[in-house]
C-alpha cells in the first residue's frame, strides 16, 4: 500500500508546483443593477446588439423578474450599442437604445494565460421610452463583479 501512496503523493506535488495562477473566471462584462422604485422588473426584457459583421445578436432573451444582469463589452469599438426591448405585462412593447462610450485596455496576467481586455467607461447615452435613467457607479470594467457598473432606473408602466 505504501508503494502506491508515495508515488501518488509525488505526482500530485509535481503537478501542483507547475500550475499557473490564471484567473478562473476571465470573463469581462458590465454589471447592471436595477434601482429606484422598480428594483425587480416584472416585464419581459430582451437585450440585443449589433456585432462587428453587421448581424444582430440577442444577449439576454425574454428575461422576467430581473433585478440585475450583465452584458459583455466589445473589444473592437470605442462605443457599444445595446437595444433594450421591454414588453410590458399589458402587451405594449418599447425599445430603448443604450450607447456606452469606453476605452479598451489590454490586460495580461501571464504569457501562459489567455489575454483579456479591461475597459474604462467614459459615458452612457440612452433613450427614454422605458428607461428613466442610467447612472455610472463604477468606471473600471475588469474581473470584479462585486459592485455594479451601472444603476438602471426603469419607468413604471404607463409613464
Amino acid at each position: 500500500m505504501r508503494r502506491i501512496i508515495l508515488p501518488l503523493v509525488i505526482i500530485v506535488m509535481l503537478t501542483a508546483c507547475s500550475s499557473i495562477d490564471c484567473p478562473l473566471n476571465s470573463a469581462v462584462a458590465t454589471y447592471y443593477k436595477l434601482a429606484g422604485n422598480i428594483t425587480k422588473l416584472s416585464d419581459t426584457l430582451t437585450i440585443s446588439t449589433t456585432r462587428n459583421d453587421g448581424n444582430d445578436t440577442v444577449i439576454l432573451n425574454r428575461a422576467t423578474a430581473v433585478d440585475s444582469f450583465s452584458l459583455p463589452m466589445s473589444h473592437a469599438a470605442a462605443r457599444d450599442t445595446f437595444y433594450f426591448e421591454v414588453k410590458r405585462v399589458g402587451g405594449a412593447t418599447t425599445i430603448d437604445t443604450v450607447r456606452i462610450a469606453k476605452e479598451d485596455h489590454p490586460h495580461f496576467e501571464s504569457i501562459d494565460c489567455s489575454p483579456a481586455v479591461f475597459h474604462k467607461i467614459n459615458g452612457v447615452e440612452y433613450t427614454h421610452n422605458a428607461l428613466d435613467s442610467i447612472v455610472i457607479k463604477k468606471t473600471n470594467v475588469d474581473y470584479d463583479y462585486t459592485k455594479a457598473h451601472f444603476h438602471i432606473y426603469f419607468k413604471a408602466a404607463g409613464n
